[in-house]
């Protein structure tokens, strides 16, 4: 019987160890950390061999095969282990894509994953069809497969998932765009991060759809190293001819071979150029399906967004606060300013990916009146900002960076968490920290 162990026991882990206790194998899943109860309680309820706080190497070294949760870096010394031993390690859509004929429909990008994924599986659902979440969002992948299968996978993935999958092929792929992020997994090469990125195009054929952003520079200047057989959709604001989405005199247009849909851009639920982009990639691989343009506007105008995603919070005698804590890269804080119309009191800081501010700073100067940095060592925000900016102040909790932030705040201004950084360092996710500052706010 061939012997299947999974590294980590979050919903990734989980989901794969059912799919392979379901499909016959020897399962055996080992987390380095405490486990939380609910998937403990499912391990045994499925008979499941675990252990947590430990990886012991007897029982993990003897595995034919490793599913890798995507938080576990290369570094880790159990992945060396199995590296030397020539196990072969890879990521839980990996492994769930053998045992489904489903269509999938990835998206990948440093910047607009979540929303673009939302937005397709919400227009699908808007169609009628048998659409599920999957990947980076809702329940994993392989759990899926094994309990509750569907006919459309909307599956947002990050680098560190494509870096596991091999033979894994996307139906529709939609590649957003490629900025530094994670640099820190990828030895502070940025090229390592793009060739993790450009994997979403792997084993597609000319029935498959590739769906991408024209103006990014850097994919067209990948694109040139690869020998795609899928049918190519680029969209673009800027260019018309051989687009398959573009805009022309304020309205969206998707321009597709026997689906044409035009839409006012006045009219999008979604506010600000990024999702436009969004919009743009989401009504493509709609189009593609064969997907009505009177169910695709309608999802365009009605889609209410991703929480922490430029959501607006509350207004606080007339300064308002917009919670952007999934903007955990210097890329997704400068999509932010670039909406903003009011001067800007913004929240930075947390766990540096090893970011180059210089990208923020000519927006910083234009619309941020005071910074506030909220983080366990500021030490590097203040080395590029200082003299930048009016006001710049510290905080060690959320509490104090909302109440310095409001009493920055005049009438009329905004108030933007848009931290450029990940959460870890005194919150245990983005959502943590998004959810703290809502509460925060409140209670102004």
């Amino acid at each position: 019987m061939k012997r299947i162990v999974v590294l980590g026991a979050g919903e990734s882990g989980v989901g794969s160890a059912i799919l392979a206790q379901k499909q016959g194998f020897d399962v055996f899943v080992s987390d380095m950390s405490p486990i939380k109860e609910k998937y403990v309680a499912e391990l045994n309820q499925y008979n499941i061999a675990w252990e947590q706080g430990q990886h012991t190497e007897e029982l993990i070294l003897n595995a034919d095969e490793v599913i890798k949760s995507p938080g576990i870096p290369e570094k880790a010394p159990i992945i060396k282990k199995l590296r030397e031993k020539g196990i072969n390690i890879i990521s839980e859509i990996e492994f769930a894509g053998r045992y489904s004929k489903s269509k999938m429909i990835c998206i990948t990008g440093s910047n607009g994953k979540t929303t673009t994924t939302t937005l397709v599986h919400y227009i699908f659902k808007e169609a009628g069809l048998d659409a599920s979440l999957a990947g980076n969002i809702g329940f994993s992948l392989a759990r899926q497969v094994a309990i509750d299968p569907h006919d459309y996978y909307i599956i947002e993935l990050s680098s560190f998932q494509l870096d596991g999958m091999y033979d894994f092929k996307a139906d529709i792929a939609i590649l957003l765009n490629i900025t530094p992020d994670h640099l820190d997994r990828y030895d502070y090469k940025f090229q390592n991060y793009v060739d993790s990125k450009m994997r979403i195009l792997q084993n597609m054929t000319e029935n498959d759809t590739f769906i991408y952003w024209n103006e990014d520079p850097v994919v067209t200047k990948e694109l040139e190293k690869y020998d795609i057989k899928a049918k190519m959709m680029p969209f673009s604001i800027q260019t018309i001819e051989n687009m398959a989405a573009f805009l022309e005199n304020e309205k969206l247009v998707i321009n597709l071979k026997n689906n044409y849909i035009d839409m006012d851009i006045n009219k999008l639920a979604l506010k600000g150029q990024h999702n436009i982009y969004n919009s743009m990639a989401a009504g493509i691989a709609a189009g593609v399906e064969g997907i009505k343009k009177d169910t695709i506007r309608k999802a365009f105008s009605d889609f209410s967004g991703v929480e922490h995603r430029l959501e607006p919070v509350a207004k606080v005698r007339s300064v308002l606060f917009i919670n952007d804590s999934k903007a955990t890269n210097v890329n997704s804080c400068w999509y932010a300013l670039q909406c903003m119309q009011t001067p800007v009191v913004l929240i930075l800081g947390g766990k540096d990916k090893g970011n180059d501010y210089t990208e923020i700073e000519d927006l910083v100067k234009e619309k941020v009146k005071a910074i506030v940095c909220l983080g366990v060592d500021n030490t590097k925000l203040h080395a590029f900002f200082d003299g930048k900016v009016e006001n710049i102040a510290d905080a060690g909790s959320m509490e104090e960076a909302v109440n310095k932030c409001f009493a920055f705040a005049d009438k009329g201004d905004t108030v933007l968490l848009s931290p450029c950084c990940a959460s870890f360092d005194l919150f245990k996710s983005y959502e943590d920290r998004g959810q703290q500052f809502k509460e925060c706010v409140k209670r102004l």
